[in-house]
């Protein structure tokens, strides 16, 4: 069965999507403590490659890495929301859930680290 929300098409349907990606960075910028200092991270960070020693491709690579943990943090926000809105109860399935989720941030951010690290390095 198909979403009733799923109705509008064409361009009509880009800038609703848009809004509501507008919205999805408010609410975890508002509510979720880890998106906003990764954030503050990006915003010193992405700069920051137009001035190291790096050739552009090295700069993409960077700045790849960094958006990379902002789209898992964004996801992994959205499923700790989900587990959440299903119950708040200890529960082993939950938590395992939302360590997984945590799990994947991790790897996301020690991903930029050796990135930034080779580039900077190599």
């Amino acid at each position: 069965m198909e979403s009733p929300h799923k109705g509008k098409t064409g361009l009509r349907r880009v800038w609703n999507a848009f809004f509501y990606s507008m919205a999805g960075f408010a609410a975890a910028f508002k509510y979720e403590d880890a998106f906003r200092q990764e954030i503050i991270l990006a915003a010193i960070l992405i700069p920051l490659t137009f001035f190291l020693p790096a050739s552009n491709i090295g700069r993409a690579l960077m700045i790849a890495s960094m958006l990379l943990v902002l789209i898992v943090e964004l996801l992994n926000s959205a499923l700790e929301a989900t587990v959440d809105r299903i119950s708040i109860e200890n529960h082993p399935l939950a938590k395992r859930a939302k360590d997984i989720g945590s799990a994947a941030v991790f790897v996301a951010l020690l991903n930029a680290a050796i990135v930034w690290g080779l580039v900077l390095l190599g």
